[in-house]
């Protein structure tokens, strides 16, 4: 008896394993483990391309859905009204960028907590590097009303527009994320509230800087109110509002409530919109701003370049928690000296101070109709700055002597009247724009 290997055997009926027959005494079997491991090894790359296909397809789905998230808010927020706008036009808007989310997530490391700047009413503020080296600031808004989308294209198209050395420059805007995003050029040296209110002992606002960052707001003022090409009013004038460049250069900040007005229209029926201390309380009452809403404004920032007192204050008497009110009551008291700030105090001259104290009191006048224009008070800030010796202050302290303003509370309605010898020599002044407009280097 002896065994028979029937692997060797062709024939299906002896050896049903073909190539796979393994020979045993007196039998065989099937090894099976090659089939199976192709059958695994497709099985692997089967659910494998299965895995890369579903990947991808959700890749696409989501790119697809984002793609659309994106137009649906580029359409919500305006963008194609702003593309209509920048097609239609004679390259006067050229300049503004629609910039991607991508771009500006890149800009900001994914708006980074660490790179904010500030944090207001309108939105937030982040600090960010473009791709072509660019520091720049990014407001992220707060949402756009649907109803106001069409003014709030037409501020960012005329906001591109402005070009004055002391106005901060919107660059461009991105509208394809859930809030507009704004980007401006960024300005290194924080606000003006800051300097005045917590100053660098090493380098504080000198009389001189303040005088000079009055003026430079002024002259910036009076271009958006009257040399722009539409007349813009900024709403929102305050220290914190006032930025400096590396230079103590001052720059009108924050259009996020400004509006652009007709040539021949004189005021703006709104919600009040403002912030306390600063609110011209004209415009409180009848909700109708004007110009004069924003020299207002402006006459409590003076005051607080001449007094470095906050505009609202707790730590003062109850009458005198406003800066306004506490300034004006000095004036009439004839103690303005005791007001002023130590350093403006050492530094100014009695007539200079007087002269710009009482320019501040003309800004603050209730009626709104007798206060300055921007043009007025631009015109008088250079008058004073570029004065040499005493004799051109000398000539517009007498100016303000003429001026008689008859109040009786800072904050009650009065009847008022006033006399100006400055409206007479304001438009025949050698200091007439030239210096003030755009800013040609």
């Amino acid at each position: 008896c002896h065994d028979i290997d029937e692997c060797k055997s062709n024939k299906p009926e002896v050896n049903r394993c073909g190539k796979n027959c393994v020979n045993t005494n007196g039998s065989y079997h099937c090894d099976n483990r090659a089939k199976i491991a192709i059958i695994g090894v497709s099985s692997g790359l089967g659910l494998l391309f299965l895995l890369i296909g579903t990947w991808w397809l959700y890749k696409l789905m989501k790119k697809r859905n984002e793609r659309k998230r994106k137009e649906k808010f580029f359409k919500r927020n305006g963008g194609l009204l702003l593309q209509q706008q920048l097609s239609s036009s004679d390259g006067s808007v050229e300049k503004t960028k629609l910039f991607s989310s991508k771009e500006l997530e890149t800009a900001t490391d994914n708006y980074n907590k660490n790179r904010v700047l500030g944090q207001g009413g309108q939105g937030t503020v982040y600090k960010g590097m473009l791709t072509d080296g660019r520091i720049v600031a990014v407001k992220k808004a707060k949402m756009v009303d649907e109803g106001n989308v069409e003014q709030f294209i037409n501020e960012v198209v005329i906001l591109s527009q402005i070009n004055h050395r002391n106005v901060v420059r919107l660059l461009g805007c991105c509208l394809e994320t859930e809030v507009p995003l704004l980007v401006y050029e960024f300005v290194s040296n924080g606000t003006l509230f800051q300097h005045i209110h917590n100053p660098n002992e090493e380098f504080p606002l000198s009389w001189e800087m303040r005088l000079r960052i009055a003026a430079e707001i002024a002259g910036a003022l009076f271009y958006l109110h009257s040399a722009a090409s539409i007349p813009i009013y900024h709403r929102d004038i305050k220290s914190t509002n006032i930025l400096l460049d590396d230079k103590y250069k001052a720059k009108v900040s924050d259009f996020g409530t400004s509006r652009s007005v007709a040539l021949d229209q004189t005021h703006l029926t709104t919600l009040v919109q403002g912030t306390f201390g600063y609110l011209d309380p004209e415009y409180f009452q009848s909700s109708q701003f004007t110009d004069k809403s924003d020299v207002y404004s402006f006459g409590v920032v003076i005051v607080e370049l001449l007094t470095g007192e906050k505009p609202i204050s707790s730590t003062r008497s109850e009458e005198g928690r406003s800066l306004t009110a506490y300034f004006l009551q000095s004036m009439k008291e004839n103690h303005l000296f005791e007001i002023l700030d130590p350093r403006v105090l050492k530094e100014g001259r009695k007539e200079e101070l007087l002269v710009v104290a009482h320019l501040a009191k003309r800004c603050l006048h209730l009626n709104g109709k007798k206060r300055p224009t921007m043009k007025e008070v631009a015109v008088e800030l250079e008058g004073i700055r570029t004065s040499q010796g005493g004799s051109t202050i000398q000539q517009n302290y007498e100016e303000v002597e003429c001026i008689t303003i008859e109040m009786t509370e800072a904050w009650d309605t009065t009847s008022t009247s006033t006399k100006s010898c400055f409206d007479s020599g304001v438009a025949s002044s050698s200091l007439d724009i030239q210096p003030l407009l755009l800013n040609t280097s």
